[in-house]
């Protein structure tokens, strides 16, 4: 069992969801109280031991290169204004030289060719997919939660979480085969199922961590739903040669792709934030008066 060291982000959407507010940025972008979005997400990522991150990218994403790199005539105009606090708050986002690749997915035809354009970086070895526009507040981070159980048990493994029974058509869920605490056993995947025929109510929540084979499945994968190739299409596939594992992660996730994930996300760091937390609790409760 080789050790997980990549993973990649697939950043290429449009945020659709969320204009006009994504017209001029990208939605990776878009703060979370004090650092953008993709910030918490490589966070996670580096928490959970990843040593290099594949971003995959479309036009118009350039200012996520962007902001992983050095910005010399601002760190110059900081340091002249003694400006140090500032400048150690910068320095901790810089990712050491060569741990970041970008490439680009020329046209929108879905998460699994993503996953595909970054094959060539990834090799054969495992890897993690995490979904940028999802945040999940825990700790451990839901990844490195993730990788315990990988450490463990091998194969490929899933973050899932409840949702009431009535939600389960809005998302792709679990079909259960055994299960081990928080850890589960899958027998399949389903994707937004009928409240009568959902085999759970465990969601698929934007992590992953997954066998390089997955990738030549992807390669030869026909179009699923919406006309585009669809990573748990290929997934299913694999789940017939290797085992696959859900964890019940502990935390919470925010779906940052629509307006009030977003807001909400925003509110729940507010209020975990190690500085302004007690402020903003303060600043909330005067609101709602």
């Amino acid at each position: 069992m080789k050790p997980l060291r990549k993973a990649v982000l697939p950043v290429a959407g449009l945020g659709t969801r969320v204009l006009p507010a994504t017209k001029s940025i990208p939605k990776e972008m878009l703060p979370i109280v004090d650092r953008p979005a993709v910030q918490y997400v490589v966070d996670e990522a580096r928490e959970a031991g990843i040593e290099h991150i594949v971003f995959v990218t479309g036009r118009a994403k350039s200012a996520i290169e962007d902001y992983f790199d050095r910005a010399f005539e601002l760190e110059t105009i900081l340091r002249g204004k003694g400006k140090q606090d500032v400048l150690d708050a910068l320095a901790k986002v810089l990712p050491e030289p060569g741990t970041m690749s970008f490439v680009r997915q020329q046209a929108p035809l879905g998460l699994g060719h993503a996953i595909w354009c970054a094959r060539d970086i990834i090799g054969d070895e495992p890897f993690a997919v995490l979904l940028p526009d999802v945040l999940i507040q825990g700790k451990p981070g839901c990844l490195r939660q993730m990788v315990e159980v990988y450490e463990d048990k091998g194969g490929n493994i899933i973050a899932v979480d409840e949702v009431p029974r009535e939600d389960v058509g809005q998302y792709g869920v679990i079909d259960p085969k055994t299960q081990d605490g928080r850890i589960i056993e899958m027998r399949g995947m389903v994707e937004k199922p009928d409240i009568e025929d959902a085999p759970s109510n465990l969601k698929i929540t934007g992590r992953y961590i997954l066998q390089p084979e997955v990738l030549g499945l992807l390669e030869n994968q026909e179009t699923g739903a919406g006309g585009e190739v669809q990573l748990t299409d290929a997934m299913a596939r694999l789940m017939k040669s290797q085992p696959f594992f859900a964890l019940q992660y502990e935390g919470a996730d925010f779906d940052c792709g629509n307006r009030l994930g977003y807001l909400r996300a925003i509110t729940h760091y507010a209020l975990k934030h190690e500085t302004l937390g007690e402020r903003a609790r303060m600043m909330f409760e005067e609101a709602l008066k």
